[in-house]
């Protein structure tokens, strides 16, 4: 498979894991768009949210669940924003799902009204 994150899951591409368990791991975005900025990346391999199957929805939540606790030692404690883009008008760049991570700075928030 062709895969980044997959390479960096599996040791081809060096990258700091922040934090790992048997179902995620997270890294540093290489192109932050925010002070910190860390992706979230589930080890299974799936494109889309649809692709999922109940279990990866259940892995995908205890993942999320996992970014509180680890407050403190990402900085995330003035508060965060998580994004997960999907398809490439959403901006998706990777083809394996992954949830950014953004902390740091106070965040613009588009008016969604319009």
């Amino acid at each position: 498979m062709d895969c980044v994150f997959c390479k960096i899951m599996n040791g081809e591409i060096p990258s700091e894991k922040l934090y790992e368990n048997d179902e995620m791991f997270i890294i540093r975005d290489i192109d932050p768009k925010a002070a910190k900025h860390y992706l979230m990346i589930p080890k299974r391999h799936y494109k889309y949210l649809s692709e999922m199957t109940i279990d990866d929805s259940a892995a995908l939540a205890r993942s999320l669940g996992k970014i509180p606790e680890l407050s403190e030692k990402l900085g995330l404690q003035n508060g965060y924003r998580l994004v997960i883009n999907q398809g490439d008008d959403a901006g998706q760049t990777v083809p394996h799902l992954h949830v950014h991570i953004l902390a740091g700075q106070p965040l613009d928030f588009p008016d969604l009204r319009k």
